[in-house]
């Protein structure tokens, strides 16, 4: 089992906790991990694109002029895709996206990308994250004295004062342990844990 540092909120070491290899300590599987950040992303598409073809096109049912005699190459209408204001030759159409992943495939892609924040020494754990009132300066306070400037911060209960006090801070998201997801760990810098949080995941994923 891994040891980690146990940080309280002026960044001083008050600790150490171990983490289950069940999750902190798997395989990295590089390829679930990957799948599963394109999901996400795909999954977040609208796919509303749309552009017409020539036979969407209004207009174009003449003959723009005959087929010999005139000099000009041969045309049959005024909205084939090579004319301006013709239709586009392959256009897009409004389409879905989205792609299914198995359970165990996201659990264990979830497992990689914690475990992957383990051994390159980006996870923190606090004992507690606790604020009397909403103020920015506060959580900003307790992020520079864990060095942190691009993170994410996971929670096991939703702390109003905590959460509203984060979220006009640039770089730094905060999220519970039920919303947790591969995209937004891989995309932080640091990963931030309170104690409960971790015991939550454990007891979730192990």
């Amino acid at each position: 089992m891994a040891n980690v540092s146990v940080f309280n909120m002026e960044g001083k070491e008050v600790g150490t906790i171990e983490l289950n290899d069940a999750v902190f300590g798997v395989k990295i599987n590089e390829h679930l991990v990957h799948m599963a950040v394109v999901q996400q992303l795909a999954n977040n598409r609208q796919g509303t694109q749309k552009a017409k073809t020539r036979s969407e096109v209004s207009g174009g049912g003449r003959k723009p002029w005959r087929q010999k005699g005139t000099g000009h190459a041969r045309q049959g209408s005024t909205r084939a895709p090579q004319w301006k204001g013709g239709g586009m030759v392959f256009a897009p159409v409004p389409r879905d996206y989205s792609f299914k992943m198995n359970k165990k495939e996201k659990r264990a892609a979830l497992k990689s990308a914690l475990t992957s924040k383990v051994q390159d020494t980006r996870l923190i754990v606090v004992d507690e994250l606790k604020f009397d009132e909403i103020k920015t300066k506060n959580f900003v306070n307790v992020m520079n004295n864990l060095k942190v400037s691009k993170g994410l911060v996971v929670l096991a209960e939703n702390d109003e004062n905590v959460v509203m006090s984060a979220r006009n801070v640039a770089d730094v998201n905060t999220t519970l342990v039920n919303a947790i997801n591969v995209y937004d760990v891989m995309k932080a810098n640091t990963l931030v844990l309170t104690k409960d949080a971790v015991a939550k995941i454990e007891e979730v994923y192990a």
